[in-house]
């Protein structure tokens, strides 16, 4: 009986000793497995932050085409376009005027999703020249490859947008006693006809209606009539109705 006991005993002794280095490696094992898992979490996360910040630097910001069209009617440019009041002239609701003084073709190019895309327009009138550089100084060509790249985004973005590109208007330089110098600046009727004829150009190239209101606008010497302006540069409310008339040709 004794050696019954004692066998047993010892049987108990090596199965609780067997069970402790059992679940001693168990325990290790689970750690093992947890190290393992923590460490493959974190090699996943660097994974995508390098991703992310790879891509972050590389991959190019791409402008959406605009799958909605408003019944907005889109006025383009700088202050000729600001000063032009819709309310009076076409007493339409839908009609928006997206001018904002001083502007160059580059100012709206950088500011075009608000200027423009974010009304998903159905028809736009656009009018810009007047302030870039070429206007006065016909070494520089930036501005028509901005004038350009205005005239394709709105094509690529807006396919199904009317886009009506305005000449730029002419100056008056005279002696008159309404001219006035300061305002019209250094602008130059001459170089302001070839700025034209190179947007015409564009227009016949990207498939949009160019509208010539210089023509329109000047008078014998190519100069902006004196009855269609304020001061040389901006435009008279009788300008204004001349202009009118014109554009709602194409509405």
């Amino acid at each position: 009986m004794e050696y019954h006991t004692k066998k047993k005993s010892n049987t108990e002794r090596i199965l609780k000793l067997f069970s402790h280095k059992l679940s001693a490696i168990e325990k290790r094992q689970s750690y093992l497995f947890l190290l393992i898992f923590v460490l493959l979490l974190c090699q996943i996360g660097q994974i995508f932050y390098i991703r992310f910040v790879v891509d972050q630097k590389v991959t190019p910001v791409t402008e959406e085409k605009i799958v909605y069209r408003s019944n907005k009617v889109l006025f383009l440019g700088d202050s000729i376009t600001e000063f032009y009041d819709l309310d009076k002239y076409f007493e339409n609701d839908d009609y928006v005027n997206s001018g904002v003084s001083g502007n160059t073709a580059e100012d709206i190019l950088n500011d075009i999703k608000k200027r423009v895309y974010d009304y998903s327009p159905k028809q736009i009138f656009l009018l810009v020249g007047t302030n870039d550089d070429m206007a006065t100084d016909l070494e520089e060509d930036e501005a028509i490859q901005s004038i350009e790249n205005i005239i394709s985004r709105i094509k690529e973005n807006l396919p199904d947008t009317e886009l009506y590109v305005e000449s730029i208007y002419p100056i008056n330089d005279s002696d008159d006693d309404k001219i006035k110098p300061w305002v019209v600046g250094d602008r130059k009727n001459e170089n302001i006809r070839e700025m034209n004829e190179q947007i015409k150009q564009i227009c016949e190239d990207y498939e949009v209606t160019y509208i010539d209101l210089y023509s329109i606008l000047s008078d014998e010497d190519g100069n902006l009539k004196l009855e269609y302006t304020e001061e040389g540069l901006h435009i008279s409310e009788e300008g204004y109705q001349v202009i009118t008339d014109e554009l709602k040709k194409y509405l």
